[in-house]
C-alpha cells in the first residue's frame, strides 16, 4: 500500500461527526444511568431484598462494562502500536536514518519477544543486527527474520477464508447465504491477521480495522478488476461457462483474498520491501487448487 493510500485509509472522520457521536453516547449513558437508579431505588422502596439484588446486578453490569471497555481500549492501543512502527520504518527508510531504524527494530523485538513462533528469527536478528550499518539493510534484515513466518501464517488464513467463501458461493443455492458467509469470513479473517502480527483486536477494534481495510481498497481502486486479480477473475469466467455458481465462487474468493491482502498491509508492522507482496492470483490458485480440478 502506498503512503498516500495508507494515509487516506487512516484518515479520521470530521470533528463534527466525532462530537455528535460523543454527545449521543453521553446522552444514552446518562439516560441509562438515571433509569437504573430509578429502577433500584423503586425496588428498594417496595422490597428491600429485591432492591439490593437489583443493586448488585447493576454493579456487576457496570464492572463487566468497564472490563470490556478496557479490553477494547487495549486493542486500539495494540493496533496503534503497529501503525506507529510502520510509520517510523517508512520515515527511517526515507531518511536513511540508522538510529531511527534501530529504534524500529527495538520496537519489533519488544513486540515479538514473548512469541514462540518468532524466537528463531529474533535470535538470528540479534546475531546480525550489530553488523549492519545501513538503515535500509537493517529494516530489510528485520523484515526477513521476523515477518517471513508471520506472512506465511497470514497467507494460510487468507487462503482458508477465500476457499470457504468460494465453496459456499458455488455449493449453497440459498439467496444471500454467500453474502452472509463472506461478511463473517472476512471479519474473522481480518481479526486473525491482526492477531498474527501482534494487534489482537476486540469487537470494536475489528470493526474499525474492517472499515480501514475497505477504505484502503476504495482509495486504491482495488474493488475494481486490478492487475493481480485478472488471472483469478478470468479463470472464474472460463469456469462460469461450465458452472455459473462456481465462476461466481472464484470471483468472490478473489475478492476475499484481496481484502485479506489489504488487511496484511494495514496490520504488518513493516511495509513490504525485502519480502515480496503476495499476489491475489497466487493466493486464490493455492486456495482452490483441489476444488478447481474437481469442479472442472
Amino acid at each position: 500500500m502506498t503512503p498516500p493510500v495508507a494515509a487516506l485509509a487512516r484518515r479520521r472522520g470530521s470533528g463534527l461527526t466525532r462530537f455528535a457521536l460523543w454527545a449521543f453516547g453521553a446522552l444514552f449513558s446518562f439516560a441509562l444511568s438515571v433509569a437504573a437508579y430509578d429502577f433500584v431505588t423503586g425496588l428498594l422502596a417496595r422490597n428491600v431484598v429485591l432492591g439490593w439484588a437489583a443493586f448488585a446486578l447493576v454493579v456487576l453490569a457496570v464492572l463487566a462494562g468497564l472490563v470490556l471497555a478496557l479490553r477494547e481500549w487495549g486493542a486500539f492501543l495494540r493496533l496503534r502500536r503497529l501503525d506507529g512502527l510502520r510509520e517510523q520504518a517508512l520515515a527511517a527508510r526515507a531518511g536513511a536514518d540508522l538510529k531511527a531504524a534501530r529504534r524500529v527494530v527495538s520496537g519489533l523485538t519488544g513486540l515479538y519477544a514473548a512469541r514462540g513462533d518468532a524466537a528463531w528469527g529474533l535470535a538470528r536478528l540479534a546475531e546480525r543486527e550489530d553488523d549492519v550499518m545501513d538503515a535500509d539493510a537493517l529494516l530489510a534484515l528485520a523484515e526477513r527474520e521476523l515477518l517471513t513466518t508471520l506472512d506465511a501464517e497470514a497467507r494460510l488464513v487468507i487462503e482458508s477464508a477465500a476457499r470457504q467463501v468460494a465453496m459456499v458461493t458455488a455449493l449453497v443455492p440459498l439467496a444471500l447465504a454467500d453474502v452472509a458467509v463472506a461478511a463473517v469470513a472476512n471479519l474473522r479473517m481480518i481479526r486473525q491477521i491482526a492477531e498474527i502480527y501482534g494487534g489482537r483486536s476486540g469487537s470494536f477494534g475489528s470493526l474499525k480495522l474492517l472499515r480501514r481495510v475497505f477504505g484502503s481498497l476504495v482509495a486504491a481502486g482495488a474493488l475494481a478488476l486490478t492487475d493481480d486479480m485478472i488471472g483469478s477473475v478470468a479463470g472464474g469466467g472460463v469456469l462460469s461457462k461450465l458452472s455459473r455458481r462456481f465462476g461466481e465462487g472464484v470471483v468472490n474468493g478473489a475478492l476475499t483474498a484481496r481484502v485479506g491482502l489489504a488487511a496484511m498491509e494495514l496490520c504488518r508492522p513493516l511495509p513490504f520491501a525485502a519480502l515480496d507482496r503476495p499476489a491475489v492470483s497466487s493466493l486464490v490458485s493455492r486456495a482452490l487448487a483441489g476444488l478447481v480440478s474437481r469442479g472442472s
